[in-house]
């Protein structure tokens, strides 16, 4: 992990309301990026859930290589807290 990457974590860590977390998030992040990335989260939950891959690709509405970027992250065991 680089340098700005650890700042970010901690910032993100000394957030303490969704209220505040929503907007740091807004601020910090673009269109795209506020709708990608809590489509990647949403991947990673019906991953876990066991829904196939091909049908997340659909519902979702992403390419198939996402949602197995997602599956071999989960595999490296990355997000035990969602």
């Amino acid at each position: 992990m680089n340098e700005y990457f650890k700042k970010l974590a901690k910032q993100l860590f000394l957030i303490k309301s969704e209220k505040e977390m929503q907007e740091f998030l807004h601020g910090l992040l673009s269109p795209q990026e506020l709708e990608a990335i809590p489509r990647r989260l949403e991947i990673i939950k019906l991953l876990k859930q066991g829904v196939p891959q091909h049908e997340i690709a659909q519902k979702l509405g992403v390419g198939i290589a996402t949602v197995t970027r997602g599956s071999k992250e989960l595999k490296m065991n990355k997000f035990k807290n969602v």
